[in-house]
């Protein structure tokens, strides 16, 4: 905690001072914030068409393989509490 600064040497808490409030900022008119948001978007490396065919594939079986898992995971508890309390 010394070394983070939140107590001194004797290990009591440090008071900090609070910071002055900031000032409001001006507010971006719409034009000039759609003008950067397309700007930041040109920037953006985006996948090819081939590239989210496969993720999308690996996404997917991803998803029917743990939902298989879970299902018979469940089913296999299920019956095993039954036969337990039976």
């Amino acid at each position: 905690m010394r070394k983070m600064g939140v107590t001194n040497e004797n290990d009591a808490p440090v008071r900090t001072e609070r910071s002055a409030p900031r000032e409001k900022a001006e507010r971006t008119p719409p034009r000039q914030f759609i003008r950067e948001v397309q700007a930041e978007l040109r920037k953006v490396a985006w996948p090819t068409k081939a590239e989210v065919k496969k993720y999308s594939i690996v996404v997917l079986t991803t998803v029917v393989l743990f939902t298989t898992m879970i299902a018979l995971f469940d089913v296999g508890f299920g019956k095993l509490s039954i036969w337990l309390f039976n």
